[in-house]
């Protein structure tokens, strides 16, 4: 029986959700409730991102989840024009980012809200962020002071 687009058979796969396994779970799940994880080893106190079963700078197996601040700066970024990838087409343009955490780390995203659309200020290196979040996916937008 054809589904709500139309199509039968399975539903088209979600490539910009991600599909989390053992290791990962508690970052998406922390995530998918507002919460931004980093993991900080024990050994040589580094945090670092994206998670893994080893600290990435000396080996130690040490590492745990630490909440991190949410606070990051922006290092680079491009605005994504096109996207053949579903969903992304229907997001364009957006920004692609890297930032660096508060904690240290430096991490992939995307910067939502203030890109210098609508007046907004634009984007410039070492802008400060903070961590917002899209369907439990960690995303990042212009540091609203309180």
């Amino acid at each position: 029986m054809p589904g709500p687009s139309g199509r039968t058979g399975p539903p088209a796969a979600r490539f910009d959700l991600p599909e989390p396994d053992f290791l990962s779970r508690p970052y998406w799940d922390a995530a998918a409730q507002g919460r931004l994880l980093v993991r900080r080893c024990g050994s040589c106190h580094r945090a670092h991102h994206y998670p893994r079963e080893f600290c990435p700078y000396c080996w130690s197996e040490d590492v745990s989840w630490e909440t991190a601040s949410g606070r990051a700066t922006l290092y680079t970024w491009s605005v994504v024009h096109r996207n053949d990838l579903p969903p992304f087409g229907e997001r364009t343009p957006y920004v692609a980012a890297v930032v660096d955490l508060a904690e240290g780390p430096r991490m992939m995203t995307e910067i939502v809200e203030g890109t210098g659309a609508e007046g907004d200020a634009p984007l410039r290196a070492g802008m400060e962020l903070e961590a917002a979040f899209r369907d439990g996916v960690p995303v990042f937008r212009p540091h609203r002071p309180a």
